[in-house]
Parts: structure tokens; C-alpha cells; sequence
């Protein structure tokens, strides 16, 4: 009953829009209260919150923050859209093709889903629009393809599941590429299919000479050759994710400079943004442990794995349900608070089906970007829809068609999760 009431007063504050962390801390405090008295919220307070937020493993997350406000700053969105959109332009929608493309690496590279949306909505969409695509069709691409930012490493979000479930960063963050690459390659086939059967959606680029090409890819070469050594150390072994973040830090700041993007207000603004946001980050994870003493005490994991170990269906079929949840979740709630809430009581649940904590990771985030684009609240979606000035109901219309085919990519990785660990099971070392 206690945990129940707990849950339910969470839910409460994060619908009232109180700050994902203060919303859980406040639900753990007061759970702590009926729970124990005030001496137990002190003796509480007292050391798990330092414990929380003082773990090793926690350090990229402002290194890869840091990265991300460089790389945002230095103008690469549209140097990596000019280098797709002259690449495949002339293959038809091959401006929606390549706008799928660099979204994915600037996505991947910044690290945010909102800010990959808002950057690709002021720069793809507009052009998409010139040449004559559907307004619909560009918006909702430009929102779904910002999601891919929680799939493909260096990701934060995988690196706040991995904290959260006390799993290896390395191995969490690439079993992230894979599916992240297979999302990309699922929006790509959707933006064909839906464009093949309705030509007048998009038209034909123009073509390009070889010389415009190669001049392209000497402009982007050093964002993909900073992004191949993050992402390739960690899976090599050769560094660890903390390493790998601060080789990213430094080689995006270094670009920045050389390409004289950077001066001190860029350098000092990011170094404010990634102070707050590191800040907001350690402030969920320490009350995410305090909200877990709730949990603990009231034995609310224990119930839950009993109640689905005893349901009579295959452990695949389960998993959807709980899918669905997240689903919901990921409608109405921010993607930090989906994992902190759920995390400590669906993980176990997981391993009793049978399932991999990694490969739950992977799932886990992709159900809550999936929410980033679904109604009511659909964050990217609104942040499409004010950045091009189109109704928020015409882009949650353009998100349908590619909201499927992540679905069907759901389906595949629940029924065949090899294809999410097979990745990790071959790092080195």
C-alpha cells in the first residue's frame, strides 16, 4: 500500500512538470517517512546520496555532455547534412535520405534527442521545404530522426541506464550501434517506400560533380574520424568510456578551434550547459537511490517478479506488455524519469524472463524515444513544430509511417535479441 501511494505521488509530481529529480527525491522522502520515521530519512540522506553520485562510472556523462556542447557549436549539423544531401540527393527523397543520415551521426555525436530535433528542424527542414517535399513528410522525419541520439554511442541516456543498472558503460553503450544503425536503415527504407508510392511527396535531387563530393567529405572527416575513435576505443578496449568521453571532449574542442568556430562566449556557454546538465543528471541518480530504499523496504521488486513469473505466457509476450507500459510512459513522461522510476523494478523482472540487462537497456531506451515522438505530449514533435512553424497535429501525422517501422524493430530485437548483444559479445577484452 505504502509503495503504491509513493509511486502514484511520483507519478502526481512529474504530470505537475516538478523537476524529474526534486520529484523523485521528494517521493523518497516521504516514502522514507511513513516508512521509518525521521530518523531513518537521515540516516538515509546521510550517506546514499554521496555514494550515488561519487561512482567512477558517472564521469562521462559530463565528458560526453561537454563533447556535445563543442561539436553543437562548431556548425557541424549543416556540414553534415551539405555532405549527405550532395552525396545521395539525386536517388529519390534522397534529400530525406540524406537528412536521415546526417541526422543520425549529429545525433549520435550531440548526444541529446531534443537538441538533434531542434538543430535538424532549423536546418533540414526549411531546405526540404524549398525544394518541394511535403511539410509533413519533412517534419515528421526531422522528429524521429532525433531519437537515434539515445541509440548510437556515445550516448548519455545508455550511460545513465548502465549507473542505473549497475552494468558495464562500455558494453551498454555499443550494443547501442547496432540497433542504432538498423533504425537509421528503417527510416531510410520507410522514407523510399512512403515516397515511391506517392512521387508528388518528394522530388529528385540534383546531381553533383565527383570533385563536390570528395571537397564535401574533407569538411566532415574530422567529426567521423573524432566520432571512430570514441566509439571504436571503448569497443576495442583500448580506453575506458571515461577516457574515450575526454578524448571526445578535447578532440571536439580542438576542431573548434582550428576551424576558429570556438572563441571564449562559445567555449564558457558550453562550459555553463554542461555544468547544469551534469548537475540535473547527479540530481536524478542520487534520488533515484534514495527513491530504490523505498522500493527495497516495501519489497515492491519482490511482488512484481513473483506476479509475472506466475503469468502463463512465453517470456516474449511478456516482454510486449511491459513494452507497452513504456510505450505509455513515454508519452507523458521526460525519458530520465521513465528509467529511474522503472529501472530498479522492471530490471529483475527482466532477468526472470530470461533477458539480458544490457540488451533490456537498449530496449528500454528506444520504448522511451519512441514516447519523444508519440501524443499527447510527443517532445520532438513540439520542438519540430515551433522551430518550422507547421501545426503540431500535421507533424504528429508525418510521425505515424516511422513510429511503425520502429515498432517493427521492437518486434525483431524482442524476438531475436542476439542482434542487440551480438556486438558487445565480441568487444576486446
Amino acid at each position: 500500500m505504502l509503495a503504491a501511494l509513493v509511486i502514484v505521488l511520483l507519478l502526481v509530481l512529474l504530470l505537475v512538470r516538478v523537476p524529474v529529480g526534486f520529484a523523485i527525491g521528494i517521493a523518497g522522502v516521504i516514502g522514507l517517512l511513513l516508512q521509518g520515521g525521521p530518523q531513518l530519512v537521515l540516516g538515509v540522506l546521510e550517506t546514499t546520496p554521496h555514494t550515488a553520485v561519487s561512482a567512477y562510472s558517472l564521469t562521462p556523462i559530463p565528458l560526453f555532455i561537454l563533447m556535445a556542447q563543442f561539436v553543437l557549436r562548431s556548425g557541424v549539423a549543416g556540414e553534415l547534412f551539405d555532405a549527405a544531401r550532395i552525396w545521395v540527393g539525386r536517388v529519390p527523397a534522397g534529400l530525406g535520405v540524406a537528412t536521415t543520415l546526417s541526422g543520425a551521426v549529429f545525433a549520435a555525436i550531440s548526444g541529446s534527442s531534443t537538441a538533434a530535433a531542434a538543430t535538424l528542424a532549423s536546418t533540414a527542414v526549411p531546405e526540404m521545404t524549398r525544394r518541394g517535399y511535403d511539410p509533413r513528410l519533412a517534419g515528421g522525419l526531422v522528429a524521429v530522426v532525433g531519437t537515434l541520439a539515445a541509440m548510437v554511442p556515445p550516448s548519455i541516456i545508455l550511460v545513465f541506464y548502465a549507473v542505473l543498472a549497475e552494468e558495464s558503460v562500455g558494453q551498454v553503450l555499443v550494443a547501442g550501434f547496432l540497433p542504432g544503425v538498423l533504425v537509421t536503415v528503417a527510416l531510410v527504407v520507410t522514407t523510399l517506400l512512403l515516397v515511391r508510392r506517392r512521387p508528388e511527396l518528394a522530388p529528385r535531387g540534383e546531381r553533383h560533380p565527383l570533385a563536390v563530393k570528395v571537397r564535401t567529405l574533407t569538411a566532415v572527416a574530422p567529426v567521423a574520424v573524432l566520432f571512430a575513435l570514441v566509439t571504436g576505443s571503448i569497443y576495442l578496449s583500448l580506453a575506458t568510456p571515461t577516457e574515450a568521453a575526454a578524448l571526445g571532449a578535447a578532440g571536439a574542442l580542438a576542431i573548434g578551434l582550428v576551424r576558429r568556430r570556438l572563441g571564449a562566449p562559445e567555449i564558457r556557454a558550453a562550459l555553463l550547459d554542461t555544468l547544469g546538465s551534469s548537475v540535473m543528471i547527479l540530481l536524478i541518480i542520487a534520488a533515484a537511490h534514495v527513491f530504490g530504499y523505498v522500493l527495497t523496504l516495501t519489497r515492491v521488486t519482490e511482488t512484481v517478479v513473483g506476479a509475472v513469473a506466475s503469468i502463463p505466457a512465453p517470456a516474449a509476450v511478456v516482454f510486449l506488455g511491459i513494452a507497452v507500459v513504456y510505450l505509455v510512459l513515454g508519452a507523458f513522461l521526460d525519458q530520465m524519469a521513465i528509467l529511474a522510476l522503472t529501472v530498479p523494478i522492471v530490471l529483475p523482472v527482466v532477468e526472470q524472463l530470461g533477458y539480458d540487462p544490457v540488451w533490456f537497456g537498449v530496449m528500454v531506451v528506444l520504448l522511451a524515444e519512441i514516447g519523444l515522438v508519440s501524443p499527447p505530449l510527443g517532445l520532438n514533435v513540439f520542438i519540430v513544430a515551433r522551430a518550422t512553424r507547421q501545426p503540431t497535429e500535421q507533424v504528429f501525422r508525418g510521425v505515424v509511417p516511422f513510429v511503425v517501422a520502429m515498432l517493427v524493430v521492437v518486434l525483431l530485437f524482442t524476438f531475436v535479441p542476439q542482434i542487440v548483444l551480438w556486438l558487445p559479445g565480441t568487444m576486446a577484452g
